[in-house]
């Protein structure tokens, strides 16, 4: 018989959240520095958004899923080459050899860029010239899972297989490619049918030793470490913004999932991109309001109980009074959150567009900008490249 392993809720704190009693900060409360870098534009290096971002020391590596390429800049943002399905050598037995994200990897002791592209796995240098391809693996590879520094993985589909039946689990622990700990098991034929999307994700913010985990249907927050799951967060919002208790579990609902978020439109129907900074909780929730004036991404202070909504997050002289995420104006953080989040910075971005409805709105106000931001409004526009931003948050 599969097993489940227990979850620990021995440390769990109970958070009551009316997001409509959320408040505007300025930039300065939350944050020491801001950096913009915007990436360089040119006919070769003309891209939508960023889907996907990470770095090294020495550059920005990006997805853009509109173009299917990576495209590679320097820390400063000029563009340095692109890889694209042109870059990939054609198979006669794939149609699509598109690709939808890379990774960047150790290879020969040095960094590489891995793209999977149809049967084939390609190792390009930060110069986008190919190093070389081999053959998609036919064993689950865990290379290039979440891991922690202990070196156990983090699986989000494992199976495990007998002699009579066989068994998923949404999150898995896994270490020297045995199953320590599995949480959340399910079987296909329970999910035939069903329109609800029943699994979950892992948050990294940049403790090597522990991520945050929230299942989909519930307002938990749980803290995953290389040994346990412990449920770290129960969260409670009002009724209107809130699911059914039974919502993920009774099949009433099974393939009505559409019906029933058009009816109940402020129902939150994914909480999502959640990170913890010292005192501060990040996260997102989601419902079918698309209203802009409605709150959907906050900051709770977990000492004080203030609830901040990062769309109100005014601009100030820490951010030459340029805002610091598109959530007033664009889709690109609502979509996506952070791109990426660690102990001394985050790193989200936005378009060009935005930049520049920014800076017309502060004409008045004859606001200076750095040598940097004053050479990107002279010589861009309101469609060249994204621009990203660097955030040092505050750590008390």
């Amino acid at each position: 018989m599969a097993q489940v392993s227990k979850i620990d809720s021995s440390t769990m704190v109970t958070l009551r959240i009316d997001p409509s009693s959320a408040r505007g900060a300025a930039v300065s409360q939350f944050f020491d520095e801001v950096t913009f870098t915007p990436l360089e534009t040119t006919k070769e290096s003309l891209f939508g958004a960023i889907q996907q971002l990470k770095m090294t020391d020495e550059h920005y590596v990006v997805y853009d899923w509109e173009t299917k390429a990576v495209l590679i800049f320097t820390k400063a943002g000029k563009y340095v080459a692109k890889i694209n399905a042109s870059k990939f050598e054609k198979d006669p037995d794939v149609k699509d050899q598109s690709f939808y994200g890379f990774n960047i990897v150790k290879e020969d002791d040095k960094q590489a860029i891995q793209i999977g592209a149809g049967k084939q796995v390609y190792y390009f240098d930060f110069a986008g010239k190919l190093i070389k391809k081999v053959p998609v693996p036919k064993e689950k590879n865990y290379a290039n899972y979440k891991k922690f520094s202990d070196g156990t993985v983090i699986d989000q589909n494992f199976l495990e297989k007998n002699e009579k039946d066989s068994t998923y689990y949404y999150l898995s622990l896994i270490k020297d490619n045995k199953r320590v700990e599995s949480y959340f098991s399910y079987k296909t034929e329970d999910r035939k049918g069903d329109d609800r999307w029943h699994g979950g994700r892992v948050y990294d913010y940049g403790n090597p030793d522990e991520f945050l985990f929230i299942k989909n249907y519930q307002y938990n927050i749980y803290k995953l470490t290389s040994s346990k799951l412990s449920l770290a967060y129960q969260i409670f919002f009002p009724a209107a913004n809130s699911l059914p208790m039974d919502y993920g579990t009774n099949p009433v609902y099974k393939g009505k999932a559409f019906d029933y978020y058009e009816k109940n439109r402020d129902a939150f129907y994914e909480m999502t991109n959640s990170y913890l900074h010292f005192n501060n909780l990040y996260f997102q929730v989601r419902n079918f309001n698309w209203s802009r004036d409605e709150k959907k991404a906050f900051i709770y202070n977990l000492k004080t109980a203030e609830l901040t909504s990062i769309a109100d997050i005014e601009p100030d002289s820490t951010s030459q009074f340029l805002p610091v995420t598109d959530l007033a104006s664009q889709y690109d953080f609502t979509n996506k959150g952070f791109l990426i989040v660690s102990p001394e910075y985050f790193y989200t971005s936005y378009s060009s567009l935005t930049m520049f409805t920014a800076k017309e709105q502060n004409e008045e106000k004859n606001r200076k900008y750095n040598d940097v931001l004053t050479q990107f409004f002279k010589t861009q526009n309101k469609k060249s490249n994204p621009v990203i931003i660097k955030l040092k948050p505050k750590k008390n």
